[in-house]
Parts: structure tokens; C-alpha cells; sequence
């Protein structure tokens, strides 16, 4: 698509005609995009002054000698407008439909702004801090420990109360930041990911970052929150009752916080990761991070193409966070591969022979043989839809 939009603007000298996009002012650069496909980017002022004068009417020629007058310089219009083709901007060039990748559908496509706008509330906020207090003034009994987890004596009853809980926590966590998003006219998208080795769901707020800093940072905190909120009410409903009930609600309390030292490994885009790259204002601290991680391995391993080191071209704030972060990013992701090679690889291999063997060996029970069936589908339907969604998700983001 991007080749078709190409050849349409090479000899352009007409009028473009734009998608409805967005912008905001980031310091000396400004943050356009389309909204509706999620695609930003971070253009100097005399970009976004061609920007507004395409938007006018102005053909690519009088556009560059309109840019020349104002600022002396000669500005290749007629390439500018191509990379907003391939970006989707442009939806017609002299009358012409320019092929443009489809509009996803969001999540939720029902709820509109004006249905969460209570989200973006200072009131919420002061909310969760009275629950909190509240909860650690009461101090429930609630032991969080292993064992809180085995609440039942019936393996099944554990493990299914473990699974429904468990994603449906996860399914509140994600909706959380769709509609925190939402509330600033963000569409949102909640699919399932990959990171590293971890099949996980996310959410996809591209557009946030032209949100006011307060709206993005309440967004992408808006799924921890919401786990330590359900957390603190369990916790308190659980001081309240005894027996049964009460383990099964210290267990949802557990349930809840557990997936909170996830955050902490901001290498693998985390929440916590987009707080830490707003607050260090850096554009892509992930992708500036690998890049560098790329670049300090070949000098210490001496390759003969070592190239021009990638964060110089950045401004100095950003240049300290990302080489800072590039180590965090080699270390955890080190760390994280080494477990997988150490710990959960052996451990499915061993559970996955062991469970062929009672399948297919004779001399089993119906019983060990129905195990050996759901041992085999479990493992092997995980490991089928990581990498299912791995690719799904390459072949994603190979598509222009």
C-alpha cells in the first residue's frame, strides 16, 4: 500500500487532501496523527506549518514557496507528502483515493467518551487513597502466602477458582486503560501479546500521547490501580466474614496482587514502562534503547562495522535515560531467557514426556490417561498460542 501511495505523489503537484488528524505542541516539535489507526509522529515546527498549509488547499508548489518565503529554505514538499502516504495521512491526492491500510474496530466500540469521562476525575484518585488508608488501618487478617491460594481442599475447585479469577482480573486491568483512554477520545484496542516468553493481553492506546500528562499517566496507571482496589476490597470483605468465604476472598486478594512485580520489569514495556518513558520524555525508550544495546555490542565484541553511535542524534535527556535503560534492557532480558532456559523449558519439557508416556504407555488407568490428556492440551495449546500470537503480531507490524 505504501508503494501504491508512493507512485501516486511522486509527480504530484496538486492538492492533497488529509485524513482528519490530530496534534498537539511537544516542546520545540509538535505529535500528529490519525486517531482512528493510531499512528503518531513527532514532527520540527516547519513540518507541521506544511502540515497546516497542505490541510488549506495549497498545492505541493505553492506550499514549498510559501515555506521558502517564510523561512529561506527550499523544503522537498513533494517528499513530504509521500511519507504521509505511507504514514496513511493523505486520503486523496488531486482527486485521487490513496489506498490506506483499513480502520480497526475498537474494543468496546459502545462506550463513547462521554461514558468514562468520570475516570479522568481528581476525585478518583483521592478515592482509592481513602480505600487504601482504609485498608491498612483495619489490617484484615489476611495472610498472603502460599497457602492462601490452597483455600480448598479440592485441587479442581483451587485451580478453577485460580483460572476464572485470574483472567478476570486481567481482563479488569486492560479495561481499566481502555476506558481511562477512552475518556480523552482514545479508541483502544485490547488484544493478546507476546513478551518475550510471556503470553500476555494488552491494551493499545496509541493516541494517548496527545493527552494532557495527567490523562496519559492516569491511563497507563489505571490498571494497577485497579488491581490494588480490588485487592483492598477483598482484603476488607475478607476481615468481615469467616469460613469459606473468607478464604476464597483472601485468595482473590492474592490473586490480585500477584501480577503487580510484572510492572517492575519495565524492559519488557510494562505499564511502568510508559510512566518511565513520559516522565524521562523520551519519544521510543524501548526502540532508542535496543538500538544503542545493538551498537555498544559491537564495540565491545569489536565487529568491523561498528556504525555511528544511535543516541547522539538524540537530545541530551533523552541520550542519558535510554544508554541508562539499554542496560536494564540487556540485564532483564538476559535474566528473563536464562529462566526460560533453566526453569520453565525443562520443567513443560518433563511434565510433556511424562505425560506422553502415560498417554501411550500401557498399563495406565482411565484416570492417568485423562490426565496425560489435559496435561498434553494445556501445555501444548499455551505454548500453539504464543506462537500464534508472536507471529500474528510480526507479520502486524511488517505490514506499512
Amino acid at each position: 500500500m505504501a508503494g501504491q501511495g508512493a507512485a501516486v505523489t511522486a509527480g504530484a503537484a496538486g492538492r492533497v487532501r488529509l485524513h482528519e488528524l490530530d496534534s498537539r505542541p511537544d516542546g520545540e516539535e509538535w505529535i500528529v496523527g490519525r486517531m482512528a489507526t493510531g499512528r503518531f509522529v513527532a514532527l520540527p515546527g516547519i513540518g507541521k506549518r506544511a502540515l497546516d498549509l497542505l490541510g488549506q488547499g495549497l498545492t505541493t508548489d505553492e506550499v514549498t514557496e510559501r515555506l521558502r518565503a517564510e523561512t529561506g529554505d527550499d523544503i522537498d514538499v513533494r517528499e513530504f507528502v509521500e511519507a504521509l502516504v505511507d504514514l496513511g495521512f493523505v486520503a486523496e491526492v488531486d482527486g485521487r483515493e490513496v489506498a490506506s491500510p483499513a480502520v480497526p474496530r475498537p474494543s468496546l466500540a459502545r462506550i463513547r467518551p462521554r461514558h468514562v469521562r468520570w475516570t479522568l476525575s481528581p476525585a478518583v484518585p483521592v478515592l482509592l487513597g481513602v480505600l487504601f488508608a482504609t485498608t491498612l488501618l483495619a489490617r484484615p487478617d489476611v495472610s498472603l502466602n502460599y497457602r492462601t491460594l490452597l483455600w480448598s481442599s479440592h485441587g479442581s475447585a483451587v485451580i478453577a477458582f485460580g483460572a476464572a479469577a485470574g483472567w478476570s482480573l486481567l481482563l479488569l486491568h486492560e479495561c481499566a486503560h481502555l476506558l481511562t483512554a477512552r475518556a480523552t477520545g482514545v479508541p483502544g484496542r485490547i488484544r493478546l501479546g507476546t513478551r518475550l516468553q510471556f503470553l500476555v493481553m494488552q491494551t493499545d492506546i496509541s493516541g494517548i500521547e496527545l493527552a494532557p500528562r495527567r490523562h496519559r499517566l492516569t491511563a497507563y496507571l489505571a490498571g494497577i490501580a485497579t488491581n490494588l482496589a480490588v485487592a483492598a476490597l477483598a482484603a476488607l470483605a475478607a476481615g468481615a466474614v469467616d469460613g469459606t468465604a473468607q478464604r476464597v476472598l483472601a485468595a482473590l486478594t492474592l490473586l490480585a496482587l500477584l501480577p503487580l512485580p510484572f510492572q517492575l520489569m519495565v524492559f519488557m514495556r510494562t505499564d511502568l514502562y510508559f510512566v518511565l518513558q513520559d516522565l524521562t520524555r523520551c519519544r521510543d525508550l524501548y526502540g532508542d534503547g535496543v538500538a544503542y544495546a545493538k551498537y555498544a555490542a559491537r564495540r565491545v565484541f569489536r565487529t568491523r562495522t561498528k556504525g555511528e553511535d544511535p543516541s547522539r542524534a538524540l537530545p541530551a535527556h533523552e541520550r542519558r535515560a535510554v544508554r541508562v535503560y539499554s542496560v536494564v534492557l540487556v540485564v532483564g532480558t538476559t535474566l528473563c531467557l536464562a529462566f526460560l532456559a533453566t526453569v520453565t523449558l525443562p520443567a513443560d519439557v518433563t511434565l510433556f514426556a511424562r505425560a506422553v508416556a502415560a498417554g501411550l504407555g500401557p498399563g495406565h488407568s482411565v484416570w492417568e490417561r485423562l490426565d496425560a490428556v489435559a496435561v498434553v492440551v494445556t501445555l501444548g495449546g499455551v505454548h500453539v498460542l504464543w506462537a500464534r500470537t508472536w507471529w500474528r503480531n510480526r507479520a502486524r507490524h511488517r505490514v506499512p
